[in-house]
């Protein structure tokens, strides 16, 4: 499996959100998998740091970028460094998180997550996308959550902008398979990544680490539109989607979140 990844989809991934966490876990794994790194974040420490430790273990060639993925701008700065790569695997992993309240949230924070969350992975897939599909071959992993499978009380905005990459990567699914490229978007759960220590820092049932939620979905690519990490999550995501009213999943959730206000 490990050196299958470049013949199947191209020798170059591009990771998106890469500096710590589940985006540098996604890299770890897709280095192990023989593949050539792009890493995106504003972090140009974290990501030098991250690049070298992974040439190192993996002998694979590493290029950082830092750009704002909230700025527009970054998706032209992105395809001039790819020109010329066999571009294989696209990872958008980025996100921000508005917690509390909606009517007491910042404008600019609101802002930020729709720019990040919903803005930052349609201009990657039009930046790079149409090359993957002249090419025949490729693959996508939007990032989503089990939040964004139904109204999320206290981080209302983050869960809608996770609802958006759900049904934006299966549609893409399904337009993008003729042309070979696989699409799929990953609901995770709750990962003890810094991110979530910094907002959350809460153990919650099914708790998967940001090694094995990245291993899982890069295992199921081209398994279907949508995967979920870990068992235990499968069955959340089966019952919030499946066997609980709408009225009854909201309400649960937001129990879950009240200590965010």
């Amino acid at each position: 499996m490990s050196n299958s990844f470049p013949a199947r989809y191209g020798k170059w991934a591009v990771v998106a959100g890469a500096s710590e966490g589940l985006g540098a876990a996604f890299a770890a794994q897709l280095a192990e998998r023989g593949m050539h790194l792009v890493l995106i974040a504003r972090r140009s420490l974290l990501l030098a740091e991250l690049g070298e430790r992974l040439t190192a273990e993996y002998g694979v060639e590493v290029r950082c970028l830092a750009l704002d993925l909230a700025d527009p701008s970054f998706a032209g700065a992105l395809a001039d460094a790819v020109t010329g790569l066999d571009l294989g695997i696209l990872i958008y992993n980025a996100a921000h998180v508005p917690v509390g309240p909606f009517l007491d949230a910042e404008d600019d924070a609101i802002e930020r997550a729709v720019d990040v969350n919903v803005r930052g992975p349609l201009l990657l897939l039009r930046a790079l996308a149409p090359a993957m599909c002249e090419r025949g071959r490729g693959a996508v992993v939007l990032m989503s959550s089990l939040s964004g499978l139904q109204g999320s009380p206290h981080v209302s905005v983050y869960a809608a902008s996770k609802a958006f990459n759900i049904v934006l990567a299966e549609g893409l699914w399904y337009e993008l398979r003729a042309h070979g490229v696989d699409v799929a978007v990953c609901c995770a759960g709750a990962m003890r990544t810094p991110g979530y220590v910094r907002s959350f820092d809460r153990d919650v049932p099914g708790m998967l680490s940001p090694e094995d939620a990245a291993r899982q979905a890069l295992d199921a690519l081209g398994k279907g539109p949508r995967l979920v990490p870990g068992r235990i999550n499968r069955l959340a995501a089966q019952l919030m989607g499946r066997l609980l009213p709408r009225r009854a999943a909201i309400r649960l959730i937001a129990r879950n979140t009240k200590h965010l206000t």
